[in-house]
């Protein structure tokens, strides 16, 4: 990992005591705040599409979570910041109650950013107040869904990245998140090479101890035939070939629904690109800058990776295939901690597999669909990830804007095919000689 702390434990879900998981907490919840520093306040309440909610939405959501799972269920006499909260920023639970739609939730100028920042102070104090309190508790219950509350808190980390992103991509100003994010010089593209994977009968998902979300579990045997992977994602300069070579306009090339959105939604690059003064820029969370060849492409769907691979005469990966190779490997690459929030090449030479981890979450030919054995917890929280296994697509290895201590082996995200906000691109596989 990119960095080590001294309360590790607390997000990967092992024991620890008391004072661990407060520390835990407080750093979690210090850093989605920190996320939002260089934010105007204007900026909080803009959503310029459905799926990219506004980070005020965001900060508020998270202590929504914490609130309705764990301070109104185990903390006697709680009183709640604001009751009409339980509906504003509740996101999909319908087993809590009714909430505000998503693709309004930029309509709400009320309650303030200040206001929302008092709200998680309330819910800060209480949830320590709730670690401090003495005599018996069903602590087993608290940790279990404090720890679900702190890598959800993680994710929405994510996601406030990807959001802000999207929201002020649309503003003609370009405006940058963070002027001062590093940009790594350009550099000759490490060669791509393919490693060979006897396949043959495997084991995935979370193995052990620790933290894993339900979607993980229960751990299964997977047939694999013998097959190949590429030794890095596919750069800019080869999805750049397949745009010179009419990509997007050769309907042979693409899923049915995947042309079908090319003309409807008039596609011809990936997402945040321009093509000005005769060359390719992007938009970036450091603002506009020239597409670099050599990093992986990004913010492409589910139906680009697939038509691309066609197009080179390969494949996409299945889930299991890649878990299968990354399951040894350690969790290191340009990930959230590393400060760049945009993808790096991976320059010079190296061997075996690389950005396994970090750099853009990689397609997968895989439907997000239980694993077998897999069963719904009881309860709203069984909310969480099971109802959403219905025609959306699994993507793995996290991202440039991941936490380093978020990611494992068996982490599975999933977004609909036609999705492109994400900082989401593709590793090719084959089937072996």
């Amino acid at each position: 990992m990119q960095r080590a702390h001294s309360d590790e434990s607390i997000t990967a879900g092992e024991p620890a005591t008391l004072g661990a998981w407060r520390a835990g907490y407080r750093r979690v919840r210090a850093d989605s705040e920190a996320l939002c520093a260089p934010l105007a306040v204007e900026d909080y309440v803009i959503q310029t599409t459905a799926e990219a909610s506004p980070a005020k939405w965001h900060l508020a959501h998270v202590s929504w979570f914490f609130e309705t799972f764990i301070l109104r269920a185990f903390l006697p006499g709680y009183r709640e910041f604001d009751t009409s909260f339980r509906v504003l920023f509740n996101s999909y639970y319908e087993q809590v109650g009714a909430f505000h739609p998503r693709d309004a939730r930029g309509f709400l100028s009320r309650p303030t950013v200040d206001e929302v920042f008092r709200y998680r102070a309330h819910v800060d104090r209480h949830i320590e107040a709730l670690l401090d309190g003495a005599g018996e508790r069903p602590w087993a219950q608290i940790l279990e869904r404090l720890g679900i509350g702190l890598n959800h808190e993680q994710q929405h980390q994510e996601l406030l990245l990807t959001d802000i992103k999207r929201n002020f991509s649309v503003n003609p100003l370009r405006p940058a998140y963070r002027p001062d994010l590093p940009e790594r010089p350009a550099a000759s593209v490490a060669p791509l090479e393919w490693l060979d994977f006897d396949g043959g009968l495997v084991e995935n998902g979370k193995a052990g101890g620790g933290f894993a979300y339900d979607n993980e579990r229960p751990r299964h045997r997977v047939w694999l035939e013998p097959f190949r992977l590429a030794s890095r994602p596919v750069t800019n300069g080869e999805f750049l070939a397949f745009i010179d070579a009419g990509g997007y306009s050769n309907p042979a090339l693409w899923l049915s629904d995947g042309w079908a959105r090319v003309r409807q939604s008039a596609w011809y690059a990936p997402l945040y690109w321009e093509r000005l003064d005769g060359d390719w820029w992007r938009f970036t969370l450091g603002g506009m800058r020239r597409v670099d060849r050599g990093e992986p492409v990004c913010h492409v769907s589910h139906y680009e990776a697939d038509a691309f691979a066609t197009w080179s005469g390969r494949r996409l990966p299945t889930e299991a295939e890649w878990e299968h190779a990354a399951a040894d490997r350690p969790i290191d690459g340009n990930l959230r901690d590393r400060g760049y929030l945009e993808p790096a090449a991976a320059a010079g030479p190296g061997e075996g597999l690389r950005q396994l981890y970090g750099d853009v979450w990689e397609h997968t030919a895989s439907a997000y669909l239980p694993y077998p054995g897999f069963r719904t917890a009881d309860g709203a929280l069984g909310e969480y990830n099971g109802k959403f296994m219905s025609g959306q697509m699994v993507l793995r290895g996290g991202s440039c804007v991941t936490p380093a201590d978020h990611i494992r082996p068996s982490y599975r995200n999933f977004f609909y095919p036609h999705e492109r906000w994400q900082f989401q691109g593709l590793r090719l596989a084959a089937d072996a000689d």
